[in-house]
């Protein structure tokens, strides 16, 4: 049952990397559920302080994921066309088979989000889908950064508890 909660839970923490860039996904909630997967072996003492500090961190990275784009974009006179057209430029980005879609998607779709909200003026989207994008990439490389800190926190009792474990 132990290797099954391990695998699960590396799992996890894998599939919530992947989801610090994807929106569908929550990414540090399921790192941290990787976590407590790893603490719910037999091998691994449960340290109630590490998982809730953890669990603290992901609460406040899961707000602030939704803070930071939309205060970029109002920073830099957006709506919130803009920030539902980042998301939405975000999915087509990763779905479209074009290299660093993730990364013009949200770009783009924030940019035409303007544009529906008010298409005379070019600059006021421009400058508003820059905010946009810059905060959809500080709120992702600040869940990315958790992600791996989660990652890291998996390998070191991973590596720590090993001889119980195997």
């Amino acid at each position: 049952m132990d290797i099954l909660l391990l695998i699960l839970g590396f799992i996890c923490v894998l599939v919530g990397i992947l989801g610090s860039f994807l929106p569908i996904l929550p990414g540090p909630s399921i790192s941290w559920i990787g976590l407590v997967l790893l603490y719910f072996t037999n091998a691994v003492p449960a340290n109630y302080w590490v998982l809730g500090i953890s669990l603290l961190l992901t609460i406040i990275i899961s707000i602030l994921d939704y803070v930071i784009p939309a205060k970029g974009t109002k920073r830099f006179g957006g709506s919130s066309y803009g920030v539902w057209g980042t998301n939405i430029g975000l999915l087509v980005g990763i779905l479209a088979p074009i290299p660093f879609g993730f990364i013009i998607g949200p770009f783009i779709g924030a940019f035409v989000g303007e544009l529906i909200y008010n298409s005379k003026d070019h600059n006021r989207a421009l400058k508003a889908a820059t905010g946009s994008f810059i905060g959809f990439l500080a709120s992702s490389f600040m869940k990315f950064v958790v992600c791996m800190m989660y990652l890291g926190i998996f390998i070191w009792l991973l590596w720590h508890y090993k001889s119980e474990l195997f």
